[in-house]
């Protein structure tokens, strides 16, 4: 249940940063053949900053579901069981507490934006754009709830704690064919 839940939770927030990838490409794009036209798009900066903003959060609320974030794992793999399970739940609640912290703090930035809109969109309120800090960090904290019993069992049972999905979806390198082509020397 809780593997089938994370799966499509992954696939939502990959939807939604391949979407945010996508229109940010786009935009840049026609920007660029606007602004060659003669005729800049006078939003463009704006709008092309918010997308690149949301496309770090949600990114960064994925990558923790894949556990792909910067951490230790051969450190604490290298730590008896006892000393795994306490490294694990510290490493946790340090990372839950900054999530909710940031989800926190980006409810209040909201409040304090009220009736705020783009300077170059002024029928876009800037707390839309900015909800995506309290969003994003809240979508984080259930991605890390999803993996947290995963991760306690990799270090109660002496397994990896390193992201091996990540690490075991990497296509290997193909070797080098040293054989010379057909009717061809060896360069």
């Amino acid at each position: 249940m809780l593997a089938r839940l994370r799966h499509w939770f992954g696939l939502l927030l990959a939807a939604i940063t391949v979407t945010l990838l996508l229109a940010l490409a786009a935009l840049v794009v026609v920007a660029v053949v606007f602004r060659k036209l003669g005729a800049p798009l006078v939003w463009y900066d704006e709008v092309a900053a918010v997308l690149l903003a949301w496309l770090t959060y949600y990114g960064a609320a994925l990558a923790s579901l894949r556990r792909a974030h910067l951490g230790f794992p051969e450190l604490v793999e290298a730590l008896p069981r006892r000393g795994r399970i306490a490294a694990v739940l510290f490493a946790e609640l340090c990372v839950l507490g900054f999530f909710a912290l940031l989800a926190w703090t980006g409810w209040q930035v909201l409040q304090v934006l009220e009736g705020e809109t783009l300077v170059s969109l002024p029928w876009v309120p800037v707390t839309l754009t900015q909800s995506v800090i309290p969003l994003a960090a809240s979508l984080a904290i259930v991605a890390q709830l999803l993996t947290l019993p995963e991760m306690l069992s990799r270090a109660r049972a002496g397994g990896r704690l390193s992201h091996a999905e990540a690490e075991d979806a990497q296509p290997a390198m193909p070797a080098a064919d040293p054989a010379p082509a057909a009717g061809g020397r060896a360069r």
